[in-house]
């Protein structure tokens, strides 16, 4: 229906608006679909001109769990890593360039006050870092790729 891109507290979010039936909205956010319940239902016809008017609604529902927005370019060659599940990036343990075998903890996520070491599912080199500490991430999210 309608694409739009905000950046909350410095990270980037694609949203897609996809259905609105009274004061629910089928949204997609960053590729990840949500059903959000609007605090009261907006006009389609003003939600097109004023896109503002839909931000507060999506932000809190993405916000606990959204993942930098990363150019394709910078994605480094190779095997992506990918989060499991949501959570916030404690620790990056790789740098561009270190060898890393099948097993290896690459990054710490927490998510649900647990600390989740993230491993290499292949051996290689890093080819790019694609997270920082403190950054929020869906589930799928790339978090290094091993080339």
């Amino acid at each position: 229906m309608n694409k739009f891109e905000y950046k909350v507290q410095g990270v980037d979010y694609e949203v897609e608006i996809e259905e609105m039936e009274g004061n629910i909205a089928k949204v997609s956010v960053n590729g990840i679909p949500f059903e959000v319940e609007l605090k009261q239902p907006i006009n389609p016809a003003k939600a097109i001109s004023r896109p503002k008017v839909a931000a507060p609604a999506l932000a809190p529902a993405a916000a606990p769990a959204a993942r930098p927005a990363a150019p394709a370019a910078s994605a480094g060659a190779g095997t992506a890593v990918k989060a499991p599940l949501p959570g916030t990036i404690t620790t990056v343990n790789v740098k561009v360039g270190d060898k890393v075998n099948v097993g290896d903890t690459v990054v710490v996520l927490e998510a649900m006050k647990m600390q989740n070491n993230i491993e290499a599912e292949c051996a290689g080199t890093i080819t790019a870092i694609l997270v920082n500490p403190g950054d929020s991430v869906m589930e799928g999210a790339s978090l290094v790729t091993i080339g």
